[in-house]
């Protein structure tokens, strides 16, 4: 089988903002779906060590209990998580959730729509969100220029905008 083959039928995975509870939920899409996505290398990252600890074994769990025996990395380094990627899945919350809590409550005490993904909510997401993410695709363009950025973000529209406008990385916006 030549590298393009391998390369073809393998898929490395990267997950930034590993730490959240929806990881589980990914990886048991890929689970599911193992036959069709043969994943060869979980690179799980997130910058709270403790949630990424946490999150990550669980994943790695879940995965052994598949019998999907991958190489399987959590890092708190972007470079390392994203480097030959050929996915890299974004799921960050800048903030954290005091900072969703401030979203939701500011706009509220001005009659305003209080969320994360429309309003005033979704634009003080935004603008503490896209710097981050920019920075994100910096890292895909020069460590993995071919991987595709799938951003689960919020708000995944403005976010998918700026990306769009201001980068070179190929990009989807969920």
């Amino acid at each position: 089988m030549s590298e393009e083959e391998v390369r073809m039928n393998s898929f490395k995975i990267a997950i930034i903002g590993a730490g959240s509870t929806y990881t589980p939920e990914l990886i048991d899409g890929f689970i599911k779906r193992k036959n069709e996505l043969p994943v060869t290398s979980f690179h799980l990252m997130d910058i709270d060590k403790r949630k990424l600890e946490i999150v990550g074994n669980l994943a790695k769990r879940m995965l052994n209990a598949n019998g999907i025996n991958c190489e399987f990395v959590m890092t708190e380094d972007l470079k390392t998580a994203v480097k030959d990627a050929d996915f890299v899945l974004a799921q960050v919350r800048v903030g954290k959730l005091d900072a969703r809590i401030k979203d939701e409550k500011i706009p509220l005490k001005y009659n305003l729509i209080g969320q994360e993904t429309t309003g005033i909510g979704g634009f003080m997401k935004a603008l503490r969100t896209i710097p981050v993410m920019m920075d994100i695709a910096e890292c895909v363009e020069n460590y993995s220029p071919d991987a595709w950025l799938i951003n689960f973000s919020n708000p995944s529209g403005v976010i998918a905008e700026a990306l769009l406008n201001n980068t070179n990385v190929k990009m989807v916006g969920l």
